[in-house]
């Protein structure tokens, strides 16, 4: 059936284009004629709304297999479809861990049945401890794995990274590192600075993931490969990765959207919905990371996604969990990014950004209306966990539609 999206505006490099009507048909957009009678299509009155290519996230976890409770891939792919997504990497850090074609089959068979595209990052040590590789080259070979990584674990041994690298360079494979060092940052709470020393908590001190940085760069100069460096967060961090591109090393990286967003002043009532890792930074650490957006130093953002059942999270400070819940609120958070950033650059981390480092796939879209308001609760809720600061509040910016391989997706709360 063809549509007539009536007064959408497209989104593209060069800007927001003029409202206009669009006829829909065979998964592709053209522009409406004088010719084009309304009673000819299915009519969606499209004011106000806007349209871009489809999203991809580089870092979601899932819990399933052993952690269903916190996520299934059912609810993930129904969390990504309302959020706007097409296409999705998932972490390897569930029980057991994504690490050999088993695993990996098992998530991408049960994910088949939604039209979102799921992407595997398989766990490049076992059980992602950082010791013994995994059979990389059989994941590769068998399921087709490209990303590799620990996920939300750390590669601390140099040893093994320079092998990992090594390894990944007889297929053009990737490793997505997410860089810190874990003795500088063991015990630690929140962001060290002087809102720590107030609260009385161990900090993540900047050192941790500048230190681990530097050395992972320095051992991509020698042995060469590709690195895609998740959720950056440091002024530090940034400048390293801006003059590694300028020296040449084929290095990416993404930060996550709520680092744009908060500080450490945001813990000051210890709510645990705001410990999240790398933890919220200080505010010239969020100036250094918009403006890394603003340059190109960072190709992408990511939703860092990561669900907590209630009794993991809701605790003490310093015993609750890492994560916070980011899918559903992705876009209200573009939203309030919007005024800083632009639609147009917004929409090119989130598109052609993240897909220069996974590969371009069918052709998808997504539209949503910057305007709407609806409340984020449970009835709303998506995903089986709710650890999100904006959980009960109301919120502005909904996804409307998703399209892809040419099915026209309605998205409901």
């Amino acid at each position: 059936m063809s549509i007539l999206f009536k007064g959408l505006k497209f989104i593209t490099p060069k800007g927001v284009e003029t409202a206009q009507d669009f006829i829909f048909h065979s998964g592709n957009f053209s522009p409406a004629t004088q010719d084009s009678k309304s009673d000819q299509f299915e009519v969606i009155d499209a004011t106000g709304m806007m349209a871009s290519k489809g999203w991809v996230d580089l870092r979601c976890m899932v819990g399933e297999p052993g952690l269903e409770y916190k996520e299934t891939v059912e609810s993930l792919c129904e969390s990504l479809m309302a959020s706007g997504f097409s296409k999705a990497v998932i972490l390897p850090n569930t029980e057991p861990v994504i690490q050999s074609k088993n695993e990996v089959d098992f998530i991408i068979n049960k994910a088949k049945k939604y039209p979102v595209e799921i992407l595997v990052q398989g766990a490049v040590t076992k059980n992602t401890e950082g010791d013994d590789l995994t059979e990389i080259l059989d994941m590769h070979h068998q399921s087709g794995v490209s990303i590799f990584g620990d996920g939300i674990k750390t590669l601390s041994n140099g040893d093994r990274y320079m092998k990992i690298l090594q390894y990944l360079q007889k297929f053009d494979g990737v490793l997505f590192d997410h860089a810190y060092d874990p003795l500088l940052a063991i015990f630690g709470q929140m962001h060290e600075g002087e809102n720590s020393t107030m609260l009385g908590m161990k900090g993540i001190p900047s050192l941790a993931e500048d230190v681990a940085i530097q050395r992972n760069l320095e051992i991509l100069k020698y042995t060469g490969g590709k690195v895609h460096f998740q959720t950056v967060s440091t002024r530090k961090g940034i400048d390293l990765i801006r003059k590694g591109k300028a020296e040449g090393l084929n290095i990416t990286c993404d930060v996550s959207i709520y680092q744009l967003l908060f500080t450490d002043n945001d813990l000051m009532d210890f709510d645990p919905n705001y410990k999240v890792k790398p933890p919220f930074r200080s505010e010239s650490d969020k100036e250094a990371l918009i403006e890394g957006l603003k340059d190109g130093t960072i190709d992408a953002i990511v939703s860092n996604h990561q669900p907590q059942d209630y009794d993991s999270k809701f605790m003490e400070f310093d015993l609750a969990s890492f994560g916070m819940a980011g899918l559903q609120t992705f876009l209200p958070a573009l939203v309030l990014l919007e005024k800083d950033l632009s639609w147009p650059l917004l929409i090119q981390k989130i598109t052609t950004g993240p897909n220069s480092i996974v590969g371009e796939s069918s052709d998808s879209w997504t539209i949503f209306d910057p305007t709407a308001k609806w409340v984020y609760n449970r009835a709303s809720n998506k995903s089986n966990s709710s650890n999100s600061p904006w959980f009960g509040k109301e919120l502005t910016g909904k996804v409307k539609y998703v399209i892809q391989k040419g099915e026209l997706i309605t998205i409901n709360e």
